[in-house]
């Protein structure tokens, strides 16, 4: 491989590598490493390992506590339990930027440039359902595949957005606790795993990266509480994107220093002679970016990253365990739609899926009609901006009838038929338009932002009724469903599921809580935990599991 590394890379890691250049580009002609995180929401490692088929020898990533390297010829993303969201396949060096981030439950935690969202989900593992994480990305496409694997993996207390972060900023001054920022790079560390990036390399200029990294950790330092922390980190060597880019961040923001990370695993420090020339700093300040890591692909298992934690000066006004006793003091809320149709009108402009948009359109339409001024001045619109935003058709969508009753009260008589326990789930329901999401309580009006997925999605109204989404099948358990089906990983019946197909099931086969009948919405399962819903009578098990999430 060494023969396709661009000329001008080479020429640049020699000088910066010295000695160790020769090593460092024997790595490229070494075979890759295999790596997969264990969804920590679901379970740990060591259930894992007793659920698992794979046959070749597991290792254990040291920087992670929650991920392993697996041999080539496995096929990790092909098994039932890839699709029952027990892990996430993950390059293991891409694991280590979240554990420097420190995360514990109650934190509010915003994965600022989060496609396609494998740090995301092991950001969620850690919070463990207690706190906030807001995830995003500016480009829509990657939003598609960014709230699949939210939702694959079971996260209930998080919100996807589409947005630059200067619109964020606006809605999360000093908000969030940690930020993780994983910039947009010119991807120096993935050309082993990937050589069609050497090819892309020459486009992503380092200039253009350099410019827009500096953007986005200016606002994420605007939405970042005192005492709380920043882990900025890439996939590349450039030090014009690294320790320089680390430089001019602090040359701008004397509230924030360096927490030191220690040199292990092979890890190496950041070199602050790189960063002299970048922005004036005095000598401590500059000799603080030694705190900073690298990991070069010829000193660990991995494709080789970059990381820094900056902290911000001063103390946070309320420690994450302060608002988990306050959360948990507070009485359930009922019915808290939204106002008005202000935040529904901004879910539809932001929505990736058309069915989604219609349906937000056909709410819009029949709120419009029945809301005061002191709802839309409530809700954070204008009543007339919102009407001319209404009228200038930017959905391009046909007017639509209107959903016959709250989706929020046909989403509280439908909870108790399916989970023990979904009345007294953290958070409060929202719709916008006929779909239901629960929404963290302490989470703020999201007006204005593009939202993509504005919680955890649990179902929408349709005629009348409340139909279960797959993303609320995905983050149940065996336990709590009122009506579950469970089979082995190596079941046919798994497989068959999986592909779609309809089962045919005797009802002894069926676990039913609490005296409810056989027949209706039921948790299928592999192994003791959620791959979709199907809907039983009669002896049939009727697939309930959505066209995209099929094992094709």
């Amino acid at each position: 491989m060494n023969g396709n590394l661009p000329r001008n890379f080479t020429e640049k890691m020699e000088k910066l590598l010295g000695d160790e250049y020769d090593e460092f580009m024997s790595s490229y002609d070494a075979p890759r490493v295999y790596g997969l995180r264990i969804n920590r929401l679901k379970l740990d490692v060591e259930q894992w390992k007793k659920l698992s088929s794979m046959k070749g020898k597991l290792r254990p990533i040291p920087w992670a506590p929650d991920g392993v390297y697996y041999e080539e010829g496995e096929r990790p993303g092909k098994h039932p339990h890839y699709h029952a969201g027990l892990y996430y396949i993950q390059e293991p060096s891409a694991m280590a930027p979240v554990e420097l981030l420190d995360i514990m439950p109650g934190h509010r935690v915003l994965d600022l440039c989060a496609a396609p969202g494998g740090k995301s989900t092991q950001i969620a593992g850690k919070l463990q359902g207690i706190g906030v994480l807001v995830t995003n990305d500016n480009a829509k496409e990657r939003t598609k595949a960014l709230a699949k694997n939210i939702e694959l993996a079971g996260v209930r207390n998080a919100v996807v957005l589409n947005e630059e972060p200067a619109a964020i900023a606006a809605v999360f001054p000093e908000w969030f606790d940690r930020i993780l920022v994983d910039a947009p790079c010119s991807g120096e560390g993935m050309f082993r795993k990937d050589e069609s990036m050497i090819a892309e390399w020459e486009k992503h200029s380092i200039e253009r990266c350099s410019v827009m990294q500096h953007d986005i950790l200016k606002h994420a330092a605007a939405m970042l509480a005192p005492g709380g922390r920043i882990v900025y980190s890439t996939c590349t060597f450039s030090p014009e994107e690294n320790e320089q880019q680390i430089a001019c961040f602090l040359a701008d923001h004397p509230d924030f220093y360096i927490a030191p990370v220690p040199h292990r695993f092979g890890w190496t420090p950041g070199r602050a002679d790189l960063a002299a020339e970048a922005a004036p700093l005095g000598p401590e300040r500059l000799q603080s970016i030694s705190g900073t890591v690298r990991l070069w692909p010829h000193l660990i298992e991995g494709e080789g990253h970059y990381a820094a934690v900056l902290v911000r000066s001063g103390e946070r006004m309320s420690e994450p365990a302060e608002r988990i006793l306050a959360a948990a003091s507070s009485p359930v809320r009922p019915d808290t739609r939204p106002a008005g149709g202000a935040l529904k009108r901004e879910a539809s402009k932001s929505s990736g899926n058309r069915h989604e948009r219609k349906a937000d359109h056909r709410e819009e339409r029949r709120a419009g009609k029945r809301q005061t001024r002191m709802d839309w001045a409530s809700a954070g619109t204008d009543r007339p901006a919102a009407k001319r935003a209404s009228a200038n058709g930017r959905d391009g969508l046909a007017a639509q009838e209107p959903v016959e009753m709250d989706p929020v009260e046909l989403w509280h008589q439908f909870a108790g038929q399916f989970a023990t326990n979904a009345l007294t789930w953290p958070g409060h329901a929202v719709a916008y338009g006929s779909r239901v999401y629960i929404q963290p309580d302490e989470l703020p009006a999201l007006n204005g932002l593009r939202v993509v997925r504005a919680g955890w999605y649990v179902g929408e109204a349709a005629r009348a009724r409340f139909v279960p989404s797959h993303p609320l099948a995905m983050g149940l358990t065996f336990d709590t469903a009122v009506r579950a089906v469970d089979w082995s990983s190596d079941n046919e019946q798994t497989l068959r599921f999986l592909k779609g197909e309809t089962l045919f099931v005797e009802e002894t086969e069926i676990k039913v809580q609490d005296g409810a009948p056989a027949n209706g919405y039921i948790l299928v399962c592999t192994d003791g935990y959620p791959i979709g819903w199907g809907k039983y009578a009669g002896g049939m098990i009727k697939n309930e599991l959505p066209a995209g999430w099929r094992w094709m």
